[in-house]
């Protein structure tokens, strides 16, 4: 079967190389794909390129281009099962979380396709009747867009549907272990009428169908969400070639909880902070800050109530969290928690995988609770991208600001109180790109999306999103030309 789009048609891999996608929850296979090589991704390289460079696209009118997002948003909507579906069976995670995505990402796709019709540029005021000045917004170029497995696509789709709606060109590269919602998205596109070689699609491991996406001097922008150490490894790739970045590196999110927020409010949303996904999410509440006073009460609440959930598989109705995508990433995150017990970490809950039978061919792994974790400690400073909660203990506002600012990260976070003055304060003191407050982890196409410090730079979602995908111009006109008599001659 042919897996790979380049240039305006469906190929398969040149040396022919297959990748077996097995469902986390059971083990069960999925189905085979191609596995491209880097010749591949330099052929799709080589089509987006010319699509932008000589193709209509780049200077179509913007508000076609919006219709283009428009019209794939509807079809999404058609096709929002056979979407969901596919995305449980590649990650594992229920089909209820999945019908959610759909619907997230239909309404990525509309904001931007009403979003790119208002990008016109704005003219600017240059003091004279003589001369005018308008800044303008164009396409970067050719854009490497490489997605990560936990949110295939709405990740996906964050990164398109900007640069498609700024005028570029792409090459993706999604996952290696969730490739089947980007291959029915290429599919989509091209119904919804996207020219040839605009949109180009190929699959398989970073090394070898990844890396050309951040070394090539055709690519003029690469857009990464992963890890931090191999987007370390993209961004001094890119830097030979002085491209665009824009890197989302995942967090180490604090939720930060006060002993005057409403008690089982507070708790219901630190549970669904850090176990929805079974915490395969970048902006998972890991670490909770709790207020001292509340910490033995709070976290014998969250502890009965995390040996309650219940794990299944995709289309386990009754399962609230599902596997996690690997086995090799159940190991990283059993590894974590070693460490953890190993630095003085107390076990509450938790901590191996489950004893259920009808679970053992999947990659589960229990809802974990890690109490009286130390600052610096192993626990607090990696990101274990798993369901495990560490607990730290704040005294006042300034002691729950600084510790909850005491990472390499700085994603996302949140802040549960009835103070709102204090909510207020404290949100403005924290050094995270998203902050909530009595919430965790709702987003909105139209409020950027970001991170501070290590956990990446450049923006996504919101009017810079699609910032992120143009170049500004500054073009002045004299309306008056002639000579200026700078030199007597």
């Amino acid at each position: 079967m042919a897996d790979l789009y380049i240039d305006g048609e469906w190929v398969d891999a040149r040396a022919g190389g297959r990748r077996e996608i097995r469902c986390p929850a059971d083990g069960t296979l999925v189905a085979e794909v191609a596995e491209a090589t880097r010749e591949d991704t330099e052929a799709a390289i080589a089509a987006a390129r010319r699509a932008f460079d000589t193709g209509p696209w780049p200077g179509t009118a913007a508000a076609e281009r919006g219709d283009l997002l428009l019209r794939a948003a509807a079809l999404l909507d058609r096709d929002a099962e056979i979407f969901a579906r596919a995305e449980s069976l590649d990650t594992g995670k229920r089909l209820v979380e999945s019908r959610y995505d759909m619907a997230d990402i239909a309404a990525c796709l509309r904001y931007f396709g009403k979003l790119a019709g208002n990008e016109a540029g704005r003219v600017v005021d240059t003091g004279s009747p003589d001369s005018f000045s308008r800044i303008v917004h164009e396409p970067v170029g050719v854009c490497g867009l490489i997605t990560p497995w936990n949110y295939p696509l709405l990740q996906t789709v964050w990164k398109i549907a900007p640069a498609l709606a700024a005028g570029n060109t792409f090459v993706l590269k999604p996952s290696e272990l969730t490739p089947h919602t980007a291959i029915l998205f290429l599919k989509l596109l091209t119904e919804a009428g996207l020219p040839g070689g605009v949109g180009n699609l190929v699959l398989g491991a970073g090394p070898e169908a990844g890396a050309p996406l951040s070394e090539h001097p055709d690519v003029d922008l690469v857009s990464f969400t992963g890890g931090l150490v191999t987007g370390r490894l993209i961004a001094a790739n890119a830097a030979a070639t002085v491209k665009k970045v824009a890197l989302e590196l995942g967090g180490k999110n604090p939720n930060v909880v006060f002993a005057d927020a409403d008690f089982e409010t507070a708790v219901d949303y630190a549970l669904t902070a850090v176990f929805l996904h079974s915490g395969q999410v970048c902006s998972a509440g890991a670490r909770l800050i709790v207020q001292r006073e509340w910490h033995d009460e709070f976290v014998a609440e969250l502890v009965r109530r995390a040996e309650r959930i219940r794990l299944g598989g995709p289309f386990d109705e009754r399962a609230e969290t599902g596997p996690l995508i690997s086995a090799a990433h159940r190991e990283k995150v059993e590894r974590y928690v070693a460490t953890a017990l190993e630095e003085g970490a107390v076990l509450r809950t938790g901590g191996k995988r489950p004893d259920d039978p009808a679970l053992a061919d999947g990659f589960y792994y229990l809802p974990t609770i890690l109490d009286e974790v130390r600052q610096g400690s192993t626990a607090v400073v990696e990101e274990s991208f798993g369901p495990v909660l560490t607990v730290e203990t704040f005294t006042d506002e300034d002691d729950a600001v600084r510790i909850a600012n005491d990472t390499h990260y700085g994603l996302a976070g949140g802040i549960f109180t009835s103070d709102a003055a204090r909510a207020q304060r404290v949100a403005n003191r924290l050094r995270h790109g998203t902050v909530w407050i009595n919430d965790f982890h709702p987003y909105l196409p139209q409020a950027e999306w970001g991170g501070y410090k290590q956990s990446g730079f450049g923006r996504e979602l919101g009017p810079t999103g699609l910032a992120e995908y143009t170049e500004v111009k500054h073009i002045h006109q004299n309306l008056r030309p002639g000579p200026q008599h700078w030199f007597a001659g």
